[in-house]
């Protein structure tokens, strides 16, 4: 990070603590695979942006793992660290939080993931639309939450993610994977933290609250959300509820409280 940036990033984290208001624009998201920012829409879905920037201020997203990738479709994370060994181990969570479905899944945009038949169930993972999943994403479930933006010149990164070959283990599924083969995969050689696409830090680095002007896309005006009667119907292969916990470790979290 250079100088500007940390010092933007220690302002940014005072402001944020005399204010229980959202005030950051940007943050900027470091992995092992490379650097991307997000344009946080803070003024009109403040909520999400909230619960977001809670996570970011308490370091909860730091050290979590991109734990699925769909082909043209999401790379999804927030939830989950690799503590030496599979299963993945979820991270801590706050309450969940009411559903802000105003703007449209297109390519590019980030959105909060939630359990399936349940609008205001989202915590603290949330995905990247690869595509423009509008037609699917805004209707389901009562349309996802898209609350940010990834600038442009940044997709380059989010692609290299999910560019990434994708492997199947006990209770996961398309986990995408560096440096690690198939063969590997078949000789079930151990994992290490390093062949995960790790998010290293997430660092507020702009905290101005105007996140309209300037965008490098306008946001688009999601026509489903609660209006919306697509149910769980759609392209991405039925109900979306693994959007918030693959739903072996939904079962295995349960058991355990």
């Amino acid at each position: 990070m250079t100088a500007t940036k940390r010092f933007k990033a220690l302002l940014a984290t005072a402001v944020l603590g005399c204010s229980g208001l959202a005030q950051a624009t940007i943050v900027e998201v470091t992995t092992n695979v490379g650097k991307f920012e997000i344009n946080l829409y803070d003024e009109s879905t403040p909520v999400t942006v909230q619960n977001f920037l809670n996570y970011v201020s308490s370091g909860r997203y730091d050290g979590t793992v991109i734990h699925r990738s769909e082909a043209n479709f999401v790379i999804q994370g927030g939830g989950f660290v690799f503590d030496q060994a599979l299963p993945l181990k979820a991270t801590t969570t706050n309450p969940a939080i009411v559903n802000e479905p105003k703007w449209s899944n297109v390519r590019a945009t980030i959105a909060m993931a939630k359990q399936a038949n349940n609008p205001n169930s989202a915590t603290n993972q949330w995905f990247i639309n690869l595509r423009n999943n509008a037609s699917n994403l805004d209707f389901q479930n009562n349309g996802f939450t898209v609350f940010g933006q990834i600038s442009s010149t940044d997709m380059d990164v989010i692609d290299a993610i999910a560019g990434l070959p994708r492997y199947n283990f006990t209770g996961l599924s398309n986990v995408p994977l560096r440096n690690y083969t198939s063969s590997d995969r078949d000789d079930n050689k151990p994992l290490v933290l390093d062949n995960f696409v790790v998010v290293e830090s997430v660092v507020v680095v702009d905290n101005r609250t105007n996140t309209i002007s300037g965008l490098t896309l306008v946001p688009t005006t999601n026509t489903g959300g609660s209006g919306g009667s697509g149910g769980d119907s759609g392209s991405s292969g039925g109900s979306f509820g693994w959007l918030l916990l693959p739903l072996s470790l939904l079962a295995l979290r349960r058991r355990r409280g």
